[in-house]
């Protein structure tokens, strides 16, 4: 009897995973995330990691998702093609999102005319807290609206659940490198800056 109850609760179990998988990867009208050839790999458990040299460096698939303040609008990766695009992970409830918050903006302002563009993805957080957030920290660079973290997707393998999370494409949109923590400015700028450099 006993055996036949740790049978069932190990059935239902993994019945319960599939169903957690099959709906993680459900997409949905909020995000778009399709195609690509990235897979990330984290050698070693590094929490800074450069893809080099650029010929080997995969490409993101299609990253779009409904502006976070101007709800109906499409803010699209497609946007910007041939710039060096800064995406950035965060929520209104994630303590280290606000301390580095600032560090971004400054990176932002200091690297747009090197064609940089910074593109926030907003997840797990409601979307008044998220605009307040945007507001109050003064983000000058548009972010998606994800709470389910559905544009993640685009990027094989990133870890969903690290937050703050900031990846660096180059003018192809392939993934430079991959930060799986806060930032300062004086760490990403000279990273943006060199990628930004690349023929």
């Amino acid at each position: 009897m006993r055996r036949a109850l740790v049978v069932l609760a190990a059935a239902l179990l993994l019945a319960s995973a599939a169903a957690v998988v099959l709906t993680g990867c459900a997409t949905g009208t909020g995000a778009v995330a399709r195609g690509g050839t990235f897979e990330f790999v984290s050698p070693g458990g590094k929490t800074d990691i450069f893809y080099d040299p650029p010929a080997a460096r995969g490409t993101v698939g299609e990253l779009s998702g409904d502006s976070l303040t101007e709800p109906g609008t499409t803010v699209s990766l497609a946007r910007y093609p041939h710039q060096v695009v800064v995406l950035n992970v965060w929520g209104s409830w994630c303590g280290p999102c606000r301390s580095e918050a600032a560090e971004l903006v400054r990176v932002a302002t200091a690297t747009a005319r090197q064609g940089v563009q910074f593109l926030g993805i907003d997840v797990r957080d409601a979307r008044a807290a998220g605009a307040d957030f945007a507001r109050d920290f003064g983000l000058t660079y548009p972010s998606i609206f994800d709470p389910p973290g559905r544009t993640l997707f685009a990027l094989a393998g990133v870890p969903r659940s690290v937050v703050p999370l900031t990846i660096v494409l180059d003018r192809h949109h392939r993934v430079a490198a991959v930060f799986l923590h806060a930032l300062r400015a004086p760490d990403l700028q000279p990273v943006v800056a060199r990628i930004a450099a690349e023929p």
